[in-house]
């Protein structure tokens, strides 16, 4: 259970600078909320300019429900008796500063590390949550998949939570006593200053590629969004990047954090290189000492010298840190194997963007290395930048011996006219290795048909997810799941 916690209207303000104030700052205010539904008893309600609705149009309603207090742009026509008014250039800009004061700035009382970048961000998190609590430490994560404080899950709703939310979740943690905190920051959630007002230890930049256009319109502005985040990084945090990545320098080119970098194939500061891989994992040499891990893939061999170079940076002593690395396993529904009685291997990935699908793809044939065929069951979700679904299709056949195109999470289109959008971008060529079945269970049971021993299905898309998205309504479905039913029933 939370503490009650308060804060004298007074202080809570004293870091930004009204326009103007009216009524009486002495008020005691026992929660700050931007969301009008969850206003109770002496709250300060927060009018955001969202990009759906408009916070201001529910001011009387806050009111209604026990506000005391109201941050807004616009000041409302008629002040209502008893309530303290306060007015704004831009709420956005500081609602993280009143979220971390009204928490107590949690974020200054452990050690925050945010990764940001299209792929990689969950599984880089969640990796250094699972190997600082395996060296001993309290530790809490904040990630798309789920927010944990220690051993207690927390359910997320979006990618990063606003603020408030974000600032109650790590006051949760130092109260639980963490001394760590890793967080996932989308481009969203940095462009919308959802982040803003915490201290971050440092930072991590993964790579950048084509995702999220619906909402930043262009490449540029989701670029300088995810830039942004190291832009605001302090002095004495780091700042690790990917320099295999074209966009890893610009990102840090302003940063006054200590930068170190991570490569592969370039000089570094953390520097690995694949000897051998295998299903089961790949054998690695990471900074001239070798050590076995249980991943497979070019891009986790990434993924993992960023997880290293974060906890070097950390303080920790580097041979401790590959002895827990070679106990670390996969982040579920990322390169997620379920091997079949009949001897071929269905692998369930989260891949969604075309190169998440390419890298997933290279990653299973660089393990295959020429023996058995590649079917992959993909669709593209609705709703979502529609520009990405032809390149999705070419992707996917590009890679693989069968193509079956399917539903994803249609939301409130026609799953057909996904499918189609993504045909459309395949030669009458590239056809001929492609089937379309709208209902995915259908698909992938197509897939398992077509396996014969030796051979690897990809499903791509929705990883981890135990839902379909279709008119609203999340109905449960979980592709590995499915996977083992057909499995049994093959059995049987």
């Amino acid at each position: 259970t939370l503490k009650e916690k308060s804060m004298l209207l007074k202080e809570l303000i004293k870091n930004i600078r009204p326009v103007k104030i009216a009524g009486s700052t002495e008020a005691d205010i026992k929660g700050v909320n931007i969301d009008s539904r969850r206003i109770g008893q002496g709250h300060l309600f927060v009018a955001m300019k969202g990009t759906q609705v408009d916070g201001h149009t529910f001011i009387e309603k806050a009111i209604g429900l026990g506000a005391v207090a109201v941050l807004c742009e616009d000041m409302p026509a008629a002040l209502a008796d008893g309530i303290t008014y306060i007015q704004v250039q831009s709420t956005e800009d500081v609602v993280g500063e009143l979220s971390t004061a009204f928490y107590g700035r949690p974020s200054e009382k452990l050690r925050l590390v945010g990764v940001t970048g299209t792929n990689g961000k969950t599984t880089i998190a969640t990796l250094l949550y699972n190997m600082f609590r395996k060296l001993g430490y309290k530790c809490g994560l904040l990630s798309t998949v789920c927010n944990y404080i220690e051993d207690e899950a927390i359910p997320t709703s979006h990618t990063t939570p606003d603020p408030i939310e974000l600032n109650a979740l790590l006051g949760r943690m130092v109260d639980a006593g963490c001394q760590y905190a890793f967080m996932e920051c989308s481009s969203h959630a940095i462009a919308q200053k959802r982040i803003g007002g915490l201290r971050f230890a440092g930072g991590i930049f993964t790579n950048l590629t084509r995702d999220h256009l619906d909402y930043h319109k262009t490449f540029e502005n989701y670029r300088d969004a995810k830039k942004a985040f190291f832009d605001g990084l302090p002095k004495g945090a780091f700042a690790i990047t990917n320099a295999d990545d074209k966009n890893g320098m610009v990102m840090v080119q302003n940063t006054k954090a200590t930068v170190k970098t991570y490569s592969t194939r370039n000089m570094a500061d953390f520097k690995a290189k694949l000897l051998e891989c295998h299903f089961g994992g790949m054998y690695l040499e990471v900074n001239g000492r070798e050590v076995g891990v249980q991943f497979i893939g070019k891009f986790n061999v990434s993924n993992l010298l960023a997880v290293y170079g974060a906890a070097v940076m950390l303080g920790e002593e580097p041979d401790n840190v590959l002895v827990v690395m070679s106990t670390l396993k996969s982040v579920s529904g990322r390169l997620d194997p379920v091997h079949s009685p009949e001897g071929y291997t269905a692998i369930v990935d989260y891949a969604h963007t075309p190169d998440a699908l390419e890298n997933v793809l290279k990653a299973i044939h660089e393990v295959l290395d020429g023996k058995g065929h590649v079917i992959t069951v993909c669709g593209a979700g609705g709703n979502r930048d529609k520009g990405k679904r032809p390149i999705m299709a070419q992707e996917a056949v590009k890679q693989s011996d069968k193509v079956i195109i399917t539903s994803d999470n249609p939301r409130f289109e026609e799953p057909q006219d996904i499918i189609n959008d993504m045909l459309a971008g395949l030669t009458p060529q590239q056809m001929k290795k492609v089937l379309s079945i709208v209902d995915r269970k259908e698909a992938i049971r197509t897939a398992c048909m077509l396996a014969q021993k030796g051979d690897v299905i990809l499903i791509a898309g929705k990883g981890h997810e135990d839902y379909q998205e279709i008119k609203g309504v999340k109905h449960h479905f979980d592709d590995k799941e499915i996977v083992r039913e057909i499995f049994d029933s093959q059995n049987n």
